[in-house]
């Protein structure tokens, strides 16, 4: 899979923390539904790896990938589940080693110019920039790329994201995407609302669509 263009393509990812992997299926429909199919399921619960296993296996036309992995353990159960990329809060040289032996597409994730210089050393072509808000925002990113443009470097913004400033970060030619925790409010997927879900995943990939036209 080529990442950054798959990547490119949704524009905006749903960051999703699941604790019941029931409801991975009827999620991942209604982020298809509503227009964005490629899906990022973190291991931030033991559910993570059963959730992503079910999503590929059941909704085909979902793009799912694993979300904050801190171990090469947590690197291979996702691999293993079938997920098809990997992202990172951190910059964590090992794993993105690994990540690399195994064929995985794996963005790492960089706050400050020494991150990203070592992540680019170890040959990434794309970053998640984490806590993108609280690291900075649109601002530091420019003021990053003012240095490493040169490299052709990719950025996906995460952390503080959400409707009223994606515009702002996707408007930033190196930025391939975003990523936000919004498109699924936990009270919604508690109650099994996906109605709200789908309205939102639609809300955000017409802006999309009308960034990028």
């Amino acid at each position: 899979m080529d990442m950054i263009n798959t990547l490119q393509g949704a524009g905006i990812v749903p960051v999703i923390v699941i604790e019941d992997e029931k409801k991975a299926v009827p999620l991942a429909r209604a982020l298809v539904a509503g227009g964005l199919p490629v899906i990022e399921i973190t291991f931030r619960t033991a559910a993570a790896a059963a959730a992503i296993a079910a999503i590929r296996r059941e909704v085909p036309e979902a793009i799912v990938g694993a979300g904050t992995i801190l171990s090469l353990s947590q690197l291979e159960s996702a691999k293993a589940a079938g997920a098809v990329f990997g992202v990172a809060p951190g910059f964590d040289p090992l794993i993105v080693s690994a990540a690399a032996e195994a064929n995985f597409p794996f963005c790492p994730g960089v706050a400050t110019a020494s991150e990203l210089s070592q992540a680019l050393t170890l040959g990434c072509k794309m970053v998640k920039f984490f806590p993108a808000e609280a690291a900075g925002g649109v601002n530091m990113i420019k003021n990053l790329l003012g240095a490493f443009r040169f490299t052709g470097v990719k950025f996906m913004p995460t952390g503080g994201v959400k409707i009223s400033n994606v515009e702002s970060y996707l408007a930033v030619p190196e930025v391939v995407c975003c990523g936000g925790t919004w498109i699924v409010p936990k009270e919604a997927l508690v109650s099994d609302d996906y109605a709200t879900i789908e309205r939102l995943a639609s809300e955000a990939s017409s802006l999309v669509r009308r960034v990028r036209a």
